[in-house]
């Protein structure tokens, strides 16, 4: 199967900014960076795959550039409709969308990676998700940690005497229709 030459939307027209909020945090992050991954929602216009029979969507991730606003809250902008919709393989058009925006705020080795997936975009609904202290701290030492930490989106998942150990990080998408 070739591989479609991607092309960006030259006129992307809705943009959803991001703003993410840090409660609580027990220390500061070496980084803060982010992406926006996209992928063909429609796999018919996608041929199966010589041998597995599979179809495998065309996908990209674009970094997404969070500005410091506070020592607790980040802003980005992203485009839903950046990549053209296309026939690439010649079973139709293929049509692009937005999967999820994912921040990874870096600690030592490890990233803690709260994301925002495509319902909550469009619904504009703030997403939290709770970290424990320890997994910070462990990361922060370099001890026992994940590189990537994805964390919960419930804080009762966290044991009962750690529920006061808990951070958030927020994510809301804001549209702003161009």
């Amino acid at each position: 199967m070739k591989t479609p030459d991607i092309k960006q939307n030259p006129h992307p027209k809705t943009r959803y900014e991001i703003t993410m909020t840090i409660d609580g945090a027990p220390g500061p992050f070496d980084a803060v960076t982010g992406f926006v991954q996209y992928k063909v929602s429609n796999d018919r216009c996608v041929p199966l795959s010589p041998g597995s029979g599979a179809t495998l969507a065309p996908e990209k991730s674009v970094p997404l550039d969070l500005t410091r606003v506070s020592d607790k809250v980040y802003r980005a902008t992203f485009y839903t409709d950046l990549f053209q919709d296309e026939d690439y393989y010649g079973l139709g058009v293929c049509h692009w969308s937005v999967v999820a925006a994912t921040a990874a705020l870096k600690v030592n080795a490890s990233d803690l990676s709260p994301a925002l997936f495509i319902d909550d975009i469009k619904a504009q609904k703030p997403v939290a998700t709770y970290f424990a202290d320890g997994e910070y701290l462990d990361a922060r030492k370099g001890k026992d940690s994940f590189p990537t930490i994805t964390g919960s989106l419930k804080r009762s998942d966290y044991q009962p005497e750690s529920r006061t150990d808990i951070f958030s990080i927020t994510l809301v998408a804001k549209e702003d229709v161009q």
